[in-house]
Parts: C-alpha cells; sequence; structure tokens
C-alpha cells in the first residue's frame, strides 16, 4: 500500500492507493432501459429518416397524431397490432424495427450478440434488410 497526498480545501490528507484502492470503488450502476422509449426512438428515427412527418405517418397508420406521439415519446406502450400498423405505414418490416430494438438494448445492457441472419431470412429479404433503416440491420457490426 502506498500514501498519496491529496488536497482537500487547502488542508493535505494522505490516502492510500493501491490494491485496496480497486476495491473500494463501486461498480458502475446500469441505467435501467425502458422498453417503450427505445421503441419510441426507432420509430421516430425511421420517421425523420424518411422526411415524414408525424401527421403524415398517423394518417396511413389510422392512429392519432396523439397517440402516436406519444409513443415515439415512450409515453404510452403500444400493442403490438398498432406496431405493426405503424411499421407498415413506415413501410418497414415489424421484425427489422424490433431487431433495431433489440440491438439498442444489448448495447445499453452491456450485452454482445452475434449479428448474424439466417441465409432464407437474407435470400428473401436481402436488399430490404439493407435498406430499411438506412444504415444495414444484416451487417451493421455493434
Amino acid at each position: 500500500m502506498v500514501k498519496q497526498p491529496v488536497s482537500v480545501n487547502g488542508v493535505v490528507r494522505w490516502r492510500d492507493v493501491g490494491l485496496a484502492d480497486d476495491a473500494q470503488r463501486k461498480p458502475k450502476e446500469r441505467k435501467m432501459v425502458v422498453l417503450r422509449h427505445e421503441i419510441g426512438d426507432v420509430l421516430r428515427d425511421v420517421r425523420q429518416r424518411q422526411g415524414r412527418t408525424l401527421r403524415e405517418v398517423s394518417h396511413s397508420a389510422r392512429v392519432s397524431l396523439g397517440y402516436l406521439s406519444e409513443v415515439e415519446r415512450g409515453q404510452k406502450e403500444a400493442s403490438s397490432e398498432l406496431l405493426s400498423s405503424i411499421c407498415s405505414a413506415l413501410e418497414v418490416p415489424l421484425s427489422s424495427m424490433l431487431r433495431e430494438v433489440s440491438d439498442r438494448l444489448a448495447e445499453a445492457e452491456g450485452v454482445s450478440i452475434p449479428d448474424t441472419v439466417p441465409q432464407e431470412f437474407a435470400r428473401e429479404f436481402g436488399d430490404d434488410l439493407t435498406d430499411d433503416f438506412g444504415r444495414g440491420l444484416a451487417t451493421t457490426n455493434r
């Protein structure tokens, strides 16, 4: 153990540094991830990348403007039917949107998930997978 001078308000004190210092550190607390916030963020990102307004998408999805706004801000839990309708209005497969949400959740949790797409899925939707979010979900390396 080594002593190191530390100045606090002009008063020099000595503190121990070394191996024990590592043990004293508190582990980082992870921020709680809320699924509805991540879903809303992804939906908003897709809509904005397409240059579309809330009004256009809400009309296409047959959802009220206010409700869609609340979903995007993570204030409302959207049902699977509503998410499907919004994704259809955005012309994005629901599975691709959920994949993006999953990737963001994994990143926030510090989990590494291999980014693989089954061959039959890649063959069927290959071009769609790289165009849906404008950054290639099938090939994104996080």
